[in-house]
């Protein structure tokens, strides 16, 4: 093999890498109890991807922090994904016992390299999100 052969070996695979890499997104959230107007610390999040036929396996589970945000995910290929907040448990934990959710799922769509962000706008009867920035 000479060195125009090693040279276009390397550098297709460098190209590979590096297209492979552009082709992930990242993920965050941020959880605001609009009834305190204060962040949801402390609140369980499970993220997820569809595997098909309606089948889900668990990514990763974060807490969010005294900000309310989560940001440790890993990278996202493209593809169908559902967030879950443990709304039940962060109610109980803050002594509010009159509540309509136990949890609220968000289920979205990677389709293009980007970073999405996933918030969500809590009460004890209602929340509310979109695609943040």
């Amino acid at each position: 093999m000479n060195i125009n052969q090693r040279i276009e070996i390397i550098s297709n695979h460098l190209m590979s890498h590096e297209t492979s890499h552009k082709t992930l997104s990242t993920i965050s959230t941020h959880v605001l109890d609009t009834t305190t107007g204060l962040p949801a610390r402390d609140m369980k999040v499970y993220l997820e991807k569809d595997m098909g036929s309606n089948q889900f396996e668990v990514i990763k589970n974060v807490v969010t922090n005294s900000d309310g945000r989560a940001r440790e995910f890993p990278e996202l290929e493209n593809g169908n994904y559902r967030i879950t907040f443990l709304t039940e448990e962060y109610f109980v934990n803050n002594n509010v016992s009159n509540y309509f959710f136990p949890k609220a799922t968000i289920d979205f769509i990677v389709n293009q390299p980007r970073h999405y962000h996933v918030p969500l706008l809590l009460s004890p009867f209602s929340y509310s999100t979109y695609r943040g920035s």
